[in-house]
């Protein structure tokens, strides 16, 4: 079996972080995983829900929204405010997002603020929800970070990183961070989140038409833990060259992308 891009059964897409994508953003960065391009920021609101006033509730929160631009697809994605109401899609995937990065934030630490996770998709092959999920932990730390710095918060929130990754079984084979191409063929789709100490966060699986057996799932669960200790560690070199990287610069940045895509 050979992949539609040749790549190993077990070998990540190329993964790359474009810190301070969004300067208006407390952190921000642009990630990719293959051809998939997400913008992910964090932006603080000295404010919390009103629910949590209510009912008294101490600490601050944390949520996320995510969107897929209209151009980020073969065809034009409308967008959900053109039909009045969020897709349901786009409504599971932002949930999950927000669980994933809450799984690893003490929100004791960041005092009565809400932390807004925005994820917009420039470009989607496939993994645009676990793309979301690794660079919402990326931007996070990035604006907790900048709040240390700035003596806004004391303690560091995050206790430790998270980051997802896809698995599948295509063409009756087990395979690891699967592109458009894959994810349209698979007989079988796993997107598995888990903490830097291999804990799992979530596991999201079905057979799209088909079933599955227990050795299949185990290869697939392997398979996302190697690729997702390997994701790991270039998020933990994103987060500590933040500081030193420049504002993006998207002409250049287009350009390169363009040479890449040819």
């Amino acid at each position: 079996m050979t992949r539609p891009d040749a790549r190993a059964n077990d070998q990540l897409r190329p993964i790359s972080f474009h810190p301070n994508v969004a300067p208006h953003a407390t952190g921000s960065v642009l990630v990719c995983f293959g051809n998939t391009r997400v913008i992910c920021s964090a932006t603080v609101e000295d404010n919390i829900p009103g629910w949590m006033r209510y009912q008294k509730v101490t600490g601050g929160w944390l949520t996320a929204e995510y969107s897929m631009l209209p151009y980020s697809t073969h065809e034009r994605k409308a967008r959900d405010i053109s039909r009045g109401k969020l897709d349901g899609r786009s409504s599971e995937i932002q949930r999950l997002i927000g669980r994933s990065i809450r799984a690893v934030v003490d929100l004791q630490k960041i005092g009565q603020r809400t932390i807004w996770i925005d994820c917009d998709v420039l470009q989607a092959d496939g993994g645009t929800r676990t793309a979301s999920v690794t660079g919402a932990c990326v931007a996070v730390a990035i604006a907790f970070n900048r709040m240390m710095a700035e003596g806004k918060i004391k303690d560091f929130p995050l206790k430790k990183l998270v980051a997802a990754v896809s698995s599948g079984i295509f063409e009756d084979t087990a395979v690891l961070d699967l592109n458009y191409l894959e994810d349209k063929a698979a007989t079988v789709d796993f997107n598995i989140v888990m903490t830097e100490s291999l804990e799992f966060v979530e596991v999201q699986g079905s057979g799209e038409e088909a079933v599955f057996t227990t050795p299949q799932m185990t290869d697939m669960i392997v398979l996302a833990q190697k690729g997702i200790s390997e994701i790991f560690a270039l998020q933990k070199l994103a987060i500590l060259n933040a500081d030193k990287a420049e504002p993006l610069d998207f002409a250049s940045l287009i350009g390169k992308f363009s040479q890449k895509s040819q």
